[in-house]
């Protein structure tokens, strides 16, 4: 699942005069899963051992990286990695900064899409481009690509992905007649014929402190909340498909149509597993989120394509994932950028990760094995494999993130938070972040325009 968190905003203002540079403004770009047991981090600096061995430090909290990182290591004798739990998400990216500032970051960590601008803008990562990435360009889903690269500047290697879908209670559409929606309208008359044959379920919840979920869907709409406007940023955070994401989930809504659980909660786990909630907007990660904490459900859920703002459309939007990065300050870079390519391609390596943390990997190739393409008896047999490729192939590919993404999310989630306890709109949060982000980041040297 998704990692959230607050970043050190004073990190922000540091190297304020490369967040101007043409390739930091362009680059572009949810799954990213929960922590694993924490440990001491130790940084970087790529030494060289007495017998010639380069040893590098990877940051990551993937279960299954360390399998990984053993056969890596097994199989390239004259490089050696020492994987680095230093937690998920929140942990790991403040101890990130930290490290960065005090000239100690590990060579390599997993970074999720939407950070990607915010470390390239201190001038924190390799282009690993100068030694070899484009030669693994064609392996990866190709909008992934767009999210870590510029022209033939490669600054992340990407690892899994989370193209959106949705997940159903067939039991429960059948018991209530409900048709499983293929538009957004269909969606809300199902939501409204539900709860009106008991009013104790619902079709779904509304994540107020989620914002990369409702992204995805801005995303799926075609909407950009930051954009390029020659040398400057555009803060466009409440641009009209935005709103229209949040008109249409504001009146779902005020109707009470909706839950409004934080989700990965004990609330929301018991709402998923007992049919209080019907459908969950979700990644292909969240298969994996279903099948454990809802494992009395088995054999009950089916995915399904998201719902659509027209008829016969499939555009899709992502939420989550992560990529490999190396930092600037490792001594060795190509054996960096060596392993990065490696990890996130060599079929052992991607499968250790999917069975550890059923991550849906961005490699092609994996993209075919059996742990992610096949029938699954959870799912009634589908094969939701095939449903989570579709869905990826239709992922809107001009997705851009912006520079301060950790702000507008933090702003997001408090601010929706408020509007689902009738302090305004989802709408009015819209405009109200809006205009925090543009005061941020004008704080923080941004040249900025709206």
């Amino acid at each position: 699942m998704p990692q959230y968190f607050t970043i050190t905003r004073a990190f922000a203002k540091t190297k304020v005069a490369s967040v101007i540079l043409l390739s930091v403004l362009l680059l572009g770009g949810l799954a990213a899963c929960s922590g694993g047991p924490t440990a001491g981090p130790t940084g970087g600096g790529g030494e060289t051992s007495s017998g010639g061995v380069v040893n590098l430090t990877l940051w990551s909290w993937v279960t299954g990286v360390d399998k990984a990182v053993a056969l890596f290591n097994q199989t390239h004798p004259n490089i050696h990695v020492t994987l680095d739990n230093v937690g998920g998400g929140t942990n790991e990216y403040n101890k990130l900064y930290t490290a960065i500032k005090a000239n100690n970051e590990p060579d390599l960590a997993q970074v999720e899409y939407q950070l990607v601008p915010t470390f390239e803008t201190t001038g924190s990562l390799v282009d690993m481009s100068k030694y070899g990435a484009n030669a693994v360009k064609n392996q990866f889903v190709p909008w992934t690509w767009s999210q870590v690269s510029l022209g033939n500047s490669v600054y992340a290697i990407p690892q899994d992905t989370g193209p959106l879908v949705l997940y159903y209670r067939a039991d429960l559409f059948q018991k209530y007649n409900l048709p499983v929606p293929t538009t957004w309208a269909q969606f809300a008359d199902a939501a409204a014929q539900l709860h009106a044959a008991d009013p104790n379920a619902y079709i779904t919840d509304l994540p107020p402190r989620d914002p990369g979920w409702f992204n995805g869907l801005v995303w799926q709409n075609g909407g950009q909340m930051f954009n390029i406007n020659g040398q400057s940023w555009k803060v466009d955070i409440n641009n009209p498909k935005a709103q229209q994401v949040a008109t249409y989930w504001q009146g779902l809504l005020s109707k009470g149509l909706l839950k409004t659980e934080p989700d990965f909660s004990d609330a929301w786990y018991h709402d998923l597993a007992n049919g209080t909630i019907a459908t969950w907007i979700s990644a292909a990660w969240g298969a994996g989120t279903i099948k454990p904490n809802a494992p009395q459900t088995a054999g009950k859920w089916r995915a399904a394509p998201i719902p659509q703002w027209q008829a016969g459309q499939y555009v899709n939007g992502n939420w989550g994932g992560s990529t490999t990065v190396a930092f600037s300050d490792t001594k060795h870079p190509q054996e960096a950028t060596e392993f990065a390519m490696w990890f996130n391609t060599n079929r052992q390596s991607v499968e250790d990760m999917i069975k550890g943390n059923a991550i849906y990997p961005a490699d092609l190739a994996a993209l075919k094995s059996p742990l992610v393409n096949g029938p699954q008896s959870f799912f009634g047999g589908q094969n939701v494999g095939a449903t989570f490729l579709t869905a990826s192939e239709h992922v809107n590919v001009n997705y851009q993130w912006g520079p301060t993404i950790n702000q507008v999310y933090d702003d997001l989630s408090d601010d929706f938070t408020a509007a689902t306890n009738n302090q305004g709109t989802l709408n009015d949060q819209l405009n109200a972040v809006q205009q925090s982000t543009i005061i941020f980041m004008q704080g923080q040297g941004f040249n900025v325009t709206t």
